[in-house]
């Protein structure tokens, strides 16, 4: 299961498996940002290849007009997930708060 949605502070909740299955959700979400954001990964379990590719696509369009995603609260796993696909240089990291 996965949702993606803002929350009261305007950041971006992620909750359960962001994989093959459900990136198309998280894409047409994320597409509809147009200004820099924070995601909060608190409740996300996995992360897929496919996932990841819309979080690296979304990042890239962001950045053709100045602005970013900050990725927070990544459980271990998840982190080196992101560090072992050399993605601390694509994306801002705030440290674990789990």
């Amino acid at each position: 299961m996965f949702d993606i949605r803002f929350d009261t502070q305007g950041d971006v909740l992620l909750y359960g498996r962001l994989d093959a299955v459900s990136a198309p959700v998280a894409r047409e979400f994320l597409d509809e940002l147009d200004r820099s954001c924070r995601l909060d990964f608190r409740e996300l379990d996995y992360v897929a290849s496919a996932g990841l590719g819309v979080l690296v696509l979304t990042q890239r369009r962001l950045s053709e007009s100045g602005h970013a995603l900050t990725l927070a609260n990544m459980n271990p796993h998840l982190r080196d997930v992101f560090d072992l696909a050399g993605f601390a240089s694509i994306f801002a990291m705030e440290t674990c708060g789990v």
